[in-house]
């Protein structure tokens, strides 16, 4: 009898009303005040999406704008399920690391089992909206990338190489955004694949320079990251896959046949990248920051030369926008 009426009890506290303090527990969860998870899963989404508006010029700007916009609904969702998911089960390795000891579930703002039953809540809306805005080949791969979201969390206890599972979950948009849009109804691998592994690339380079501001905690409880893996050598390989994904989305950019615009929004993010990257002392903590937080900069930077290139060669053959 006893433990029946603990489990109601438990139960009943499960499923009662949020306190206040829970409810920006939730929203620290979430991240709803920072945007660069939201950012960096969307950016490779428009990029995509620009990319068929380029292609195929029977397809109205006003569309591609539309559908841009719901992948921007879309994709603060996915960043805010990868945030809980990743605060639920690092929730241990959270309360040890100085930077992340005051988030949400280390400090008792909200317990565990509240935390799975919000990130369930997300589960059940996420889907929800996939189902009503994505296509069947979109929710395809984004069913597909699914569990790796889940993975994620558990790769820096087990592997150096976090960052890759990271660029494959952040980086898949550009195959949705590719089927979403396009209207042939085929999608040209040949062009998307170096387009999709040089955002991946691109991924390695902000968030190994990224881990560097845990280093020191990471070492002290065991962690694995790719900042320790490479460490002295961390610039050199960050400049090799830095230009390993410009190159790569130069390539994918050149088999979808665009031009100069295109190729400058890419020379310039490169620039940018590579001389900030450089200049990063990867000691400091605080330069390590301002890196990451220069990224959604290049993403658009990036993005905005692929509008223009679709723009200008519209508007120079007669095409309607």
């Amino acid at each position: 009898m006893s433990t029946f009426t603990d489990m109601s009890r438990r139960l009943a506290s499960l499923l009662s009303i949020p306190s206040k303090e829970e409810i920006n527990a939730c929203w620290d969860l979430c991240r709803l005040n920072n945007h660069m998870g939201c950012w960096t899963t969307w950016l490779p989404t428009s990029w995509a999406l620009a990319m068929v508006y380029h292609a195929q010029p029977q397809i109205p700007g006003s569309l591609a704008v539309l559908l841009g916009a719901k992948y921007l609904v879309l994709c603060s969702g996915v960043k805010s399920l990868i945030m809980t998911i990743d605060d639920v089960l690092d929730h241990d390795i959270d309360a040890q690391v100085t930077r992340t000891k005051s988030r949400a579930i280390p400090r008792g703002s909200i317990s565990l089992d509240r935390a799975w039953l919000f990130f369930s809540m997300q589960i059940v809306l996420g889907v929800y909206l996939a189902r009503a805005l994505l296509d069947p080949v979109s929710s395809a791969f984004g069913l597909a990338a699914f569990p790796i979201f889940i993975i994620y969390p558990t790769c820096k206890r087990w592997m150096y190489f976090a960052p890759i599972p990271l660029g494959l979950m952040f980086t898949v948009g550009v195959f949705m955004g590719w089927s979403t849009l396009d209207t042939t109804r085929h999608i040209p691998y040949e062009v998307l694949l170096p387009v999709f592994i040089g955002g991946c690339f691109w991924v390695w380079t902000y968030e190994t320079i990224y881990q560097h501001m845990d280093k020191e905690d990471d070492v002290k409880i065991g962690i694995k990251s790719a900042a320790l893996l490479c460490g002295k050598y961390t610039l050199s390989v960050c400049s090799a896959t830095a230009t390993a994904s410009f190159g790569l989305q130069a390539y994918g950019g050149y088999l979808n046949g665009h031009s100069l615009p295109f190729f400058a929004g890419l020379l310039v993010a490169e620039v940018l990248l590579m001389s900030k990257l450089l200049r990063t002392n990867v000691n400091n903590p605080e330069d390590c920051k301002d890196f990451f937080l220069q990224t959604p900069l290049i993403g658009q930077i990036i993005l905005a030369g692929i509008v223009a290139d679709a723009v200008i060669a519209r508007v120079t053959n007669g095409i309607a926008l």
